[in-house]
């Protein structure tokens, strides 16, 4: 299914993500970058998504969206594990089918990839096209996975992924402490452990054939980037972050519930706290679920929580009723409106990177629990590094309680969100952007013969 456009001529560029909510909608935002740069980017996704998507971007005209069939049952659970047989044995087909088919009329001159969609390299070699990967999270979260053979080989992990016999260790020079359990392959039982570290590894074997690797990141002032550059293959180039950067702002598979906002309305400022685990993992449990519940109630916090409706059943009898007035449960929330509104003063995250990046452009402090993946990373990053929130180790009363007295003793935390913001989102930051983008472009032109693209407008960026 395609909703392409007849356009001979036009430079294609295919992006393929992961078919994740947190993996997509950074790659709605790069394919619009490619937009203005005079390329007609194709977004290629499975049945799955390929539908809530192209419902929610109907206006969207400038990318073009193409599908392929997942052969995933209807009630077949989309977890890791099942979109990772999809993405290694299904995609590859159809790409390789519509990469051919589409150069019958124009031609395909890059395809960027998400890196945890790799099969996709060897495809685009085969076809002759040039490939770039692309990663939606932070820098140092790359550079860890890109050390796995340094951390094998001096010891630090088995090469099945296993901490080797230490509590706390620092496994990139100048990084936060990270604990043994927070490597982002460390995810569910031993066998769903070793299967994700054998996944990151051959991902990571297969990266080393791309020509670039486009960061969803800037440069974090603990890593350095110049020799990271000098070293590395592929060339990394960071795009980061892409949320200010781009024309599309909204993407979510799912209805957002807009009554949240009036609600918000009516509260006073700064008085407000966000939640959401985001979409991705299953939350936090129902046991959770009820421990935060009652605090929210027993504080009388004023709040706004995403709750999917699968995860209400941890909700206590009547809870819902109970703090219709205090506060709102919604299974989908207009995130980045919610928290640059002037009520909400407060944000408990489970620290996925887009997730931060907003926090961080909307100048919100944070509760961190992280819950899976790269989040420990990047709660390390916001706790140790950057200073703008709290880890708090659960939900009774009193962990809330001694998290929310922490952020408002810091009397510095709100300055140090105004730093960073502008370091990550200011006007030297969204040059650098530009500058980066433009680099790609001008090596894609000159691999493909289409020099004349240099000249394109490169005032790309409608803020």
């Amino acid at each position: 299914m395609c909703n392409m456009r007849s356009c001979r001529n036009k430079l294609r560029v295919i992006l393929v993500p992961y078919p994740a909510q947190g993996h997509v909608t950074p790659m709605l935002k790069l394919a619009s970058t490619f937009v203005t740069r005079g390329f007609e980017p194709i977004l290629l996704t499975p049945d799955f998504i390929h539908t809530q998507i192209t419902t929610t971007l109907h206006s969207q005209t400038e990318i073009s969206f193409m599908s392929f069939p997942d052969g995933l049952k209807n009630d077949q659970p989309r977890d890791f594990f099942a979109i990772e047989t999809v993405v290694e044995n299904v995609l590859p087909v159809h790409l390789d089918r519509i990469i051919r088919t589409v150069n019958k009329d124009a031609s395909v001159v890059c395809v960027v990839l998400d890196l945890l969609a790799s099969s996709a390299v060897e495809v685009a070699r085969r076809c002759g096209v040039s490939a770039a990967g692309f990663w939606p999270a932070m820098l140092a979260t790359y550079c860890l996975i890109d050390a796995i053979p340094e951390m094998i080989k001096t010891g630090c992990i088995s090469d099945t992924g296993s901490p080797q016999n230490l509590e706390k260790a620092q496994f990139l020079p100048n990084q936060p402490m990270l604990s043994t359990e927070d490597l982002p392959w460390l995810i569910g039982t031993p066998a769903a452990r070793k299967s994700r570290f054998k996944f990151w590894k051959r991902t990571l074997e297969r990266s080393r054939n791309l020509k670039w690797m486009l960061v969803n990141s800037f440069p974090e002032e603990y890593i350095d980037f110049k020799q990271l550059k000098a070293a590395s293959q592929p060339k990394v180039l960071l795009v980061g972050p892409l949320n200010k950067h781009a024309i599309i702002q909204n993407s979510s598979f799912w209805e957002e519930d807009l009554s949240c906002m009036e609600w918000l309305e009516k509260q006073k400022q700064n008085s407000v706290v966000y939640i959401s685990f985001g979409s991705w993992v299953s939350p936090i449990g129902e046991a959770k679920v009820k421990s935060l519940a009652l605090t929210l109630e027993a504080l009388g916090l004023p709040f706004i929580w995403v709750l999917g409706f699968a995860w209400r059943e941890g909700l206590p009898e009547g809870y819902s009723e109970r703090v219709s007035r205090q506060g709102r449960i919604v299974s989908w929330a207009p995130q980045m409106k919610v928290l640059q509104h002037r009520a909400v003063g407060l944000y408990l995250t489970h620290c996925g990177w887009n997730s931060t990046m907003e926090a961080i452009q909307c100048r919100k402090r944070m509760l961190c629990y992280p819950v899976a993946g790269d989040q420990f990373v990047n709660c390390a990053y916001i706790v140790k590094m950057w200073k703008i929130g709290v880890k708090i180790n659960g939900f009774e009363e009193k962990d809330i309680e001694e998290g929310l007295r922490k952020v408002i003793e810091d009397g510095e935390m709100e300055n140090r969100l105004m730093k960073l913001y502008m370091r990550t989102m200011g006007e030297q930051a969204r040059a650098r952007v530009m500058a980066n983008i433009t680099d790609l472009v001008d090596d894609i032109s000159e691999l493909n013969g289409q020099l004349h693209l240099k000249n394109v407008d490169h005032h790309f960026f409608h803020l």
